[in-house]
């Protein structure tokens, strides 16, 4: 059958050849006809493949009188697999920002907007300005989200063709709604994910930000759908439980021995407490058994503490910067300002590092990448490494991956590992090898997984006295600056293994912006980049990344990696075999050894690692699938609240059903419970005492019909007393109120499940389909209670005192404005005195 990626490139040729057959002809028009051109596309946009050549030949046009940049062939077939929704596998320095511009200008023919999606704010700046001059030229909007802040391109001068740095001045800041109703919209995905969770807790349509999601285009895909997705988006408020425990447990934990008191497993990330360690503990609280006395919290708290003490570790984990502990993203070395663990293991950092313990908090909403992203009708992404994922892309996100050959050859010598024994004698090997490329003048970079690791080296380097750039998630700003004058001669970059990614290292720097040809000649003699690998990481595709900074463009190149069997990746998963073997040979820690042992250890701790990880996000998304069901429900609800003025015909229904609910609860035994019905009606819908009159009634629906019709006779009579245009406010604001505070308690709710299944598996049973199965009767009972607190509440509600704006404000709690013998909000039909209230 061959090869279907040779297949696939093959049908995207002729496509190609049209594109290059319209260039003559475009190269001809004036800025206005290009103009004039783009907006005869859009009025013929309803199908997009069939204008699909006009309009990656009007984009090339537009890129070489804007940018001076004109698409390779390649870059167009990069375009074709993005237009088509799959993942275009490009190497570095094969620009992958420039290809996707061709697909992005197509689609936002359509005037329903496309979302670039970036893994920083830098990025998202930069692609705005740089790429902004082609859509501006085409007669397009584009806009750009930065944490907090909101920018519209709009042209105000020249660029100065430098890709690096950012001119601000055709950034104009303006409303969030603003850069969402732009044509493109480029941001972080934290940005779009953030939105999206804000806009569905949002008061009015008017505060909603974002419209509905059309086509994303993902950069640096495998960072964001596959590295990240281990992590949840989550809105959350503080909970106002104390932190004393946090600080009291902080002090405790540090004085309890590995392996006596609690045992690590560092391939599962657990610390557990032995008996001998609660013992202690217990003595040392004063405590005869802390899980009875101080009950599951205690017990919570400190096993938090532990992870804080034992499993996590600073400037490798997280940094403590302005007095606050912020999480390090594992995969791009990057600080995560906002991120917090959760389930109290940030508060038990804060109290290990001796920062303020931020209270604990409640979420508000939450969501995964994967289920966020599966929401665009059409989906894309380009990075440099994909193809190792391929499986779980196609698995999760239906996406296929197609390799688009590069421009010129890659020629790149990747040279096999470097293994040592001990951790010393590979620092101490890098260092040798540093000096001995920069002797030479040839340029190195060197990428560290850790900020600790990091920090050493170029502490090794200062002390023999050779002049480096330092790039870690301390000084991040400046990580595209330095990054891109990486290739110059001489230079020796030490960076966290992702810093600077989406920015070119030119061969010989950049002058004024361009490329030194000169320089860049000198620097190919002398061999290109030298790109060191000071340990293996856990993802292949990383270590792939990390070699693609290298031999861009079809320059010369080389790479290799340094290992040591104290490495965690070796330490963890397997080096115990290989070490055995090194002692046996007595080889010195100093003296590197190849062979295929060592390699084939390498491979399948990568290979066990990537499954682990996989099962984890396979995991964190089989549970957010369940609640996705549930999200959806309910945002869907949220937003028909939003966007209907008069919920006066919902309102009533509700009533219906909820006194049809009592009645049926009340006579389903005989002697029909009268007093209690008459009691309900009075305390819930506001009626008369009803009891003799209810005693006359000897069939259920002519009674049920008689009590319907009294309620909503009572609520026309609310409606009277409030005036109509109050009322309307104060039903939507009660809908809003009920389902936004009850949301709430159901998140908590299915956390807590989520917490107890896990110990189901001892019993033979399934986690995942008893959190599946009792997560549909928990959002069961969530409609029901959503029902009967609205009903409840919307007979309570009093206007109060006009405000300072001269306008009345409603006023009522929802969980405080119901009464003793009301209908219990929990939807059983009880009085709420007799079910929830006890």
């Amino acid at each position: 059958m061959g090869d279907p990626n040779e297949r696939a490139l093959k049908s995207m040729q002729p496509l190609v050849d049209k594109i290059n057959q319209l260039e003559s002809e475009f190269k001809l028009l004036s800025d206005e006809q290009l103009k004039e051109k783009s907006s005869e596309l859009k009025k013929r946009s309803e199908n997009l493949d069939d204008i699909l050549p006009e309009a990656f030949a009007l984009v090339r046009e537009a890129s070489k009188r804007t940018l001076g940049q004109r698409h390779y062939d390649v870059q167009l077939i990069g375009g074709i697999v993005l237009h088509q929704g799959k993942i275009a596998e490009m190497k570095t320095g094969e620009g992958k920002t420039l290809a996707a511009t061709l697909a992005i200008y197509l689609n936002a023919l359509t005037g329903k907007g496309v979302h670039v999606i970036t893994v920083n704010d830098y990025l998202a700046r930069r692609d705005t300005n740089w790429m902004g001059p082609i859509y501006n030229l085409l007669g397009l909007t584009c806009g750009c989200l930065n944490h907090e802040k909101a920018y519209l391109f709009e042209l105000a001068g020249e660029s100065d063709k430098n890709e690096v740095t950012v001119e601000m001045e055709n950034l104009k800041e303006v409303p969030r709604k603003e850069a969402y109703a732009a044509d493109i919209t480029h941001g972080t995905n934290n940005e779009f994910g953030f939105d999206y969770l804000r806009d569905n807790m949002s008061p009015s349509l008017e505060m909603m930000v974002q419209r509905d999601p059309n086509f994303a285009i993902i950069d640096e895909v495998d960072s964001v759908l596959i590295d990240e997705a281990r992590t949840p988006l989550i809105i959350s408020t503080p909970d106002a439980e104390s932190t004393k425990m946090y600080e009291q447990f902080s002090l405790i934990v540090p004085q309890l021995k590995e392996n006596s008191d609690y045992n690590i497993d560092e391939k599962a990330r657990t610390a557990t407490l032995t008996e001998e360690g609660i013992s202690k503990i217990e003595k040392i609280l004063g405590m005869g058994n802390i899980y009875e006395e101080g009950g599951i919290r205690h017990v919570h708290h400190l096993e938090q503490a532990l992870r804080a003490q034992v499993l996590f570790k600073k400037d490798r984990d997280y940094i403590v910067k302005d007095n606050q502990v912020i999480i390090i993203d594992e995969f791009t070395g990057r600080i995560m300002p906002g991120r917090r663990y959760s389930e109290g293991l940030h508060q038990a950092l804060e109290a290990k590092e001796k920062v303020q313990v931020q209270q604990e908090s409640r979420t508000l909403a939450s969501v995964t990448f994967q289920n966020y992203f599966r929401m665009y009708p059409k989906l894309a992404g380009m990075t440099g490494t994909a193809v190792t994922s391929a499986e779980e892309f196609h698995r999760v996100y239906k996406l296929e991956v197609i390799i688009v050959p590069s421009n010129k050859t890659l020629i790149r010598q990747d040279l096999p590992d470097s293994v040592y024994k001990t951790e010393n004698g590979k620092v101490q090997a890098i260092i040798r090898e540093i000096k001995k490329h920069h002797q030479t003048g040839q340029p190195v970079l060197v990428g560290t997984v850790s900020i600790e690791k990091n920090e050493l080296l170029s502490a090794y380097l200062k002390k023999e006295g050779v002049p480096h750039r330092l790039l870690n998630a301390k000084n991040h700003e400046q990580e595209a600056m330095i990054i891109s004058q990486a290739g110059e001669k001489g230079a020796v970059t030490i960076a966290t293994n992702m810093a600077g990614r989406g920015v070119d290292i030119i061969l010989g720097g950049r002058e004024e912006g361009k490329e030194n040809k000169e320089a860049h000649d000198e620097v190919i003699k002398l061999g290109g980049l030298h790109m060191i690998g000071t340990e293996r990481h856990e993802a292949r595709r990383i270590d792939d990344q990390l070699r693609g900074r290298s031999g861009r463009q079809g320059d010369a190149g080389s790479s290799q990696f340094f290992v040591s069997l104290e490495d965690d990746l070796m330490r963890i998963f397997g080096g115990d075999r290989v070490k055995s073997m090194m002692d046996m040979l007595k080889v010195p820690e100093d003296q590197p050894i190849e062979n295929k042992i060592v390699s084939k250890a390498i491979s399948s701790a990568q290979a066990k690692i990537e499954g682990l990880n996989f099962d984890t996000r396979k995991h964190v998304l089989e549970y957010d699938d369940v609640l996705n069901k549930q999200r959806e429900t309910i945002y869907k609800k949220r937003k028909n609240i939003l966007t209907k003025d008069d919920l006066k015909k919902e309102v009533l229904e509700m009533i219906e059903n909820e006194v049809k609910k009592v009645v049926d609860f009340h006579t389903q035994h005989e002697p029909w419970n009268h007093k209690e019905i008459s009691e309900i009606m009075r305390s819930g819908f506001a009626t008369d005492d009803l009891e003799d009159k209810l005693k006359e009634f000897k069939n259920q629906e002519t009674m049920k019909d008689y009590l319907v019709e009294l309620a909503k006779k009572a609520y026309e009579n609310k409606e009277k007393e409030m005036e109509s245009k109050n009322m309307r406010k104060v039903e939507k604001y009660v809908l809003l109120r009920s389902l936004d505070t009850l949301w709430m308690d159901h998140l908590d709710s299915m956390d807590y499940l989520r917490d107890s299944v896990r110990l189901r598996a001892y019993g033979q049973k399934d986690p995942l389909i008893e959190y599946k199965n009792e997560g549909i009767m928990l959002f069961q009972r969530l409609i029901g209670s959503i029902q009967s607190t609205i009903v409840n509440t919307i007979y309570k509600i009093a206007l109060a005192p006009a405000s300072s704006t001269g306008r009345p404000d409603s006023q009522s709690n929802v969980n405080k404005s119901i009464g003793r013998n009301s209908p219990c909000p929990c939807g059983s039909g009880k009085k709420y005195k007799k079910c929830c209230m006890k």
